[in-house]
């Protein structure tokens, strides 16, 4: 009765999907600018089995503003890395964080102007 046996899974499938160090900093390096400029309050992160998701809301009680989404079955295929809309549209796709967040860095730095 003292033994835990876990429940199996296929080798090389991870259980669960998570962000980098450097992905995370680089996304909280944004999210932070765009605390400051006032334009989002309140994010949410999601980590699964499949996908890692970054959420930012302008407000906590709203639907996220845009989502960042790591799906790294989709490496090989449009790039892991996706920008998504509060409609759900997919605004950028690309293999590399940068070019991704780039949208949302441009509107920030229309802001500030």
């Amino acid at each position: 009765m003292g033994t835990v046996t876990p429940f199996p899974s296929p080798r090389g499938t991870p259980l669960q999907i998570g962000f980098e160090r450097i992905e995370l900093t680089r996304i909280l390096d944004l999210y932070g600018r765009m605390v400051s400029a006032g334009l989002w309050r309140d994010y949410a992160i999601e980590l699964g089995h499949d996908a890692a998701i970054f959420a930012a809301f302008r407000r906590a009680a709203e639907r996220p503003e845009f989502r960042i989404e790591k799906r790294p079955a989709l490496r090989n295929r449009q790039g892991m890395w996706a920008l998504v809309s509060e409609a759900g549209v997919v605004l950028k796709r690309g293999h590399e964080l940068g070019p991704v967040l780039a949208p949302v860095e441009r509107r920030l730095m229309k802001v500030v102007d």
